[in-house]
């Protein structure tokens, strides 16, 4: 079963379609980071999830329950926190998680306090005198506490300080395998190493999803130098993108990097040059994606 699953979702706000038939598949244990340009429909995408919003077209499922649906015990196994989530700012933070334990079966106190002290917060003072890198670890918090089989995070890291993000993530790596992540983020540096899958969305679409190992396979940096100038040839491969040629030296981007076919297919159009290639980093590829404007395919992929 899958944890996360969309049928041809779609919603739309008048003449704007923000989600548009998008079908997801996120696998239990996965953590799968969502990524793309602002009003590419992420949060969206997460709303509907959460039944926040309702679909125009298509359903989805979350841990088997109808996402439609999702409200009361269906929501005990689901912890949820996003980057302009409202919390109860009158109370304070102790008051504000005892309120919350009767509500989880799962709840553990134990590991409850233990994010507190981790976390150091400040069980007498309100909600409302935080921070925002203390109101997140509070929120954090409050869906850690309860071992969720399902946490969603809509930019839970956007404008927190290094520290507040690294100790969110460490948080977070701990759950690693058991538990199911879906995370919507702008800091990829944070996630690259944390995410196992990831979708790349664009204009409401899901256009890329992929496990991140098949990510690193497949995105590489390319550069080929030569003794002499080379003369760019009249055609390249379609999944060379960017491709740049100055003096005898060629880069380009690579979508379907295979060393064995490349070098061969850079030394059919070039003659005898060295092939120098790296991988690319989560970053690197969603500005790729982003120029792109869309998805490329991997050759003979299928994707």
């Amino acid at each position: 079963m899958y944890a996360i699953e969309t049928f041809t979702l779609g919603k739309r706000f008048r003449r704007v379609r923000a989600v548009s038939d998008l079908n997801l598949h996120v696998g239990e244990g996965e953590v799968y980071a969502l990524m793309g340009p602002n009003g590419a429909g992420k949060t969206t995408l997460i709303k509907l999830l959460m039944n926040l919003l309702s679909p125009s077209a298509g359903r989805a499922t979350m841990l088997g329950f109808d996402a439609s649906r999702l409200r009361g015990k269906s929501l005990e196994a689901i912890g949820y926190v996003s980057e302009n989530q409202k919390l109860p700012d009158w109370m304070t933070v102790g008051a504000f998680l005892r309120y919350l334990r009767p509500f989880y079966p799962t709840w553990d106190t134990a590991l409850e306090q233990q994010l507190v002290r981790r976390f150091e917060l400040p069980p007498k003072q309100k909600l409302k005198h935080l921070s925002r890198g203390m109101r997140m670890k509070a929120a954090l918090t409050s869906i850690l506490a309860f071992h969720p089989r399902l946490i969603v995070l809509d930019e839970p890291l956007s404008g927190l300080d290094p520290l507040v993000r690294d100790e969110l993530m460490e948080s977070l790596l701990a759950l690693s395998g058991e538990t199911t992540v879906l995370i919507s983020s702008h800091d990829l540096a944070e996630i690259d190493s944390f995410a196992s899958h990831v979708g790349y969305m664009q204009d409401g679409r899901l256009r890329l999803s992929e496990p991140m190992e098949t990510i690193r396979r497949r995105f590489h940096r390319v550069e080929i130098r030569a003794a002499s100038d080379l003369i760019p040839p009249a055609i390249h491969p379609a999944h060379w993108l960017h491709f740049a040629v100055e003096g005898p030296v060629a880069r380009w981007t690579e979508t379907a990097f295979d060393a064995e076919r490349t070098m061969a297919h850079a030394r059919e159009i070039f003659g005898n040059v060295q092939v120098r290639a790296s991988a690319m980093t989560l970053r690197e590829v969603f500005l790729t994606l982003a120029k792109t404007g869309a998805a490329p395919e991997a050759e003979g992929s299928g994707q």
